[in-house]
Formats: structure tokens, sequence, C-alpha cells
């Protein structure tokens, strides 16, 4: 089978997840035998969660918590972190993580349940950080729809970050967290070339429909940042620059940078799809990963993990500190969000 993914899919791949019993790999012995196809046509199956809200305690991110209304993404980008997630559900981090996707059916009531138990605690909740809660599916599913609705009625602050259009869908909502200063949502934006886009982000919104997501967006009062990430060497980082003034110029008031990460199954995917796009460069930019990753594919070591290190990432952390100064993308108004006004309904509020 050629290793091309069809069109609408980053990878033509299943492999098998780290938990699998047993493995399987094809051989020619001779005897002529039909593939069976993968399926290419999307599966949801749904989900009754035990709980929504994730806890995590790693220095690297600025959040503590965060929902997820979803398992896998139909953008099917080839690099996504949350890819090897998919093997805990027996499933591959390969076509099954782009086709095969699980709704959290019953979140809205989970999240009004942990919102509000006796001694919860407010801060603000990351929504849609493992995979993208504005992912196609969410047109029919409305899961974060129905979140940012009990976020709404708790007065409880969330940040917000996705590379989907429908957002604007939700426009509504925004605004009246916004206006409360409860709300923030972060876009992230790999490459301004729709060629890049398709090929490395299949199902996700064009580099346009993002810009024009987050103008309407600023325009109606809603703190906006853009996330360059990932980037990865000799395929978007030369972008890196134009990005941000890209998104400068459509509102974003701060930003931020990953380097590419490539745990687990990912550096297997990611290597084949650059054999099938960029063969020509596919071994540079394998070896300046691993110039970045101290000789590996990948380094999980907090304050590493996002950054790297070696010349290679350094150059690229100035780079970034450059842009951000001239384009003065360090504005923090509006994201330091508000968890004083939590207040969920029908519980008495404490007196002054």
């Amino acid at each position: 089978m050629s290793l091309v993914p069809p069109r609408g899919r980053g990878t033509a791949s299943n492999p098998n997840n780290r938990f699998a019993p047993t493995s399987s790999q094809a051989e020619d012995d001779g005897w002529y035998q039909e593939e069976t196809p993968l399926t290419w046509t999307t599966e949801v199956r749904r989900e009754t969660a035990k709980t929504v809200i994730s806890r995590n305690q790693s220095p690297d991110v600025g959040f503590d918590r965060s929902v997820n209304p979803y398992r896998g993404c139909e953008h099917g980008c080839i690099y996504c972190f949350a890819r090897p997630s998919h093997a805990y559900w027996d499933l591959s981090p390969g076509i099954d993580f782009e086709t095969k996707l699980i709704a959290k059916s019953n979140l809205a009531d989970r999240l009004e349940e942990e919102l509000g138990k006796p001694g919860y605690v407010p801060q603000p909740i990351a929504l849609g950080i493992n995979t993208d809660g504005y992912q196609p599916i969410e047109r029919e599913y409305q899961l974060t729809r129905r979140a940012l609705e009990i976020l709404l009625r708790f007065r409880h602050p969330v940040s917000i970050i996705t590379k989907s259009s429908l957002i604007l869908r939700d426009l509504d909502l925004l605004e009246e967290l916004a206006q409360r200063n409860l709300v923030s949502v972060a876009f992230s934006l790999t490459t301004l070339d729709d060629e890049l886009k398709r090929i490395m982000e299949p199902r996700a919104a064009s580099p346009k429909a993002r810009l024009r997501a987050m103008r309407t967006l600023s325009e109606h009062g809603i703190p906006v940042s853009v996330m360059a990430a990932p980037i990865i060497p000799m395929i978007n980082d030369m972008e890196l620059e134009a990005i941000l003034e890209a998104a400068r110029d459509a509102g974003a008031r701060s930003a931020g940078y990953v380097l590419l990460r490539l745990p687990l199954e990912i550096a297997e995917l990611f290597d084949e799809w650059l054999q099938a796009h960029f063969p020509d460069r596919a071994g540079h930019v394998m070896s300046l990963i691993r110039q970045s990753r101290g000789g590996k594919h990948y380094d999980s070591q907090f304050g590493k993990r996002m950054r790297g290190e070696g010349i290679f990432a350094d150059l690229l952390a100035q780079r970034f500190a450059l842009a951000r100064k001239r384009l003065d993308l360090n504005r923090r108004d509006g994201f330091q969000l508000d968890c004083s006004q939590f207040a969920p309904p029908g519980r008495q509020m404490a007196l002054l």
C-alpha cells in the first residue's frame, strides 16, 4: 500500500499501538492475497465518562486542569502529540486516531457535577488541549458549546486553544464570557501555506480562515493569542516571523511556540510522512530534530520538551524572542482570568 495518505487524511498507516499483545508484519510469500483496505470514513462512538476534568502538574504548561470533549481528532495533524493516547483504547495512533473518534456524550452532566462539588476551588480550565474541541464532529455533537454554557453559568474561567474557525459559532457565549474576564482564546497557526496545511493538517481550517476567526474574536473584545506550534525544522521554521506578524495583524496580543515533539509512535508516523511528501530533505529534518533532542527523537524532560536544546533550538528561541518584541506580542492584558466570580447555581455565596 502506498505511504502517501489519501486526500483529507494525515497518514495512510495504522501501526500497532504499544500495548497490543501481538503485532503482525506483511511478507510476500509468493501467494497472491488481496489487501483489505483501511476504512477512511469517520466513525464516532459514545463514551460515558466517569470524570471530565483532567489534572496535570506539568511545569511546562500554564494550567493545572483541562476538559477534552473528544478522543481522537479528525483534523488529522500528522505531528499531533495526542496520537499515542489512542493506544489506551486499543486503537492505533495512525489512521484510527483520525477516523475512530470517541465523544464524551455525558460531558455536560459530569462537568456540572464536578464544578458543583463542595470544596471545588476554581482555576482556569483549558478546553481542547489533547484534541481540538472544535474539530468537525463538534458541528453535530456540540459538546464544546454545552461545556461553555455551563462554564458561563458557573462564572468559571476558561482558556481555549483551537485551529478551527468553527469557534465563531459560539461567539455569543465567548463575548459574554469575555465581558466578565472569563475567557481567552489561542489559535494554533503552523503555516501560511495552503498546500503545506493540506498535507500536514488536512481537515483543519485554512490559514486565512484561522486569521479571519482571530480578527473577529478580537473585534468582539475576546483576548486572542497565537501559538506557532509545532515549529518543524526545514518544514515551517522559516515561516515563524511571518506567522507571528500575520497573527498580530489579525488581533493577537501575545504569542508562543513549541518545537516539534515526537513521543512514542509519532516518530515513526512522522518519518513516514516526511518520506512521502519531502523525500529530498527527510534525512536532514530528522537529523535536526535529533540534534535538538539530545541525539534522540524526543526528550521528555521538563524545561526541554517544549523548546529543545542545541544550536537549532537556541537560534529558534532567539528568533522568536526578537520577533515577539518587535511585534509587541507580549501583552498579557485580558489573559489573567478572574476566578473570584465563581458561583455554582443554587449555592449560597459567601457574605463579605
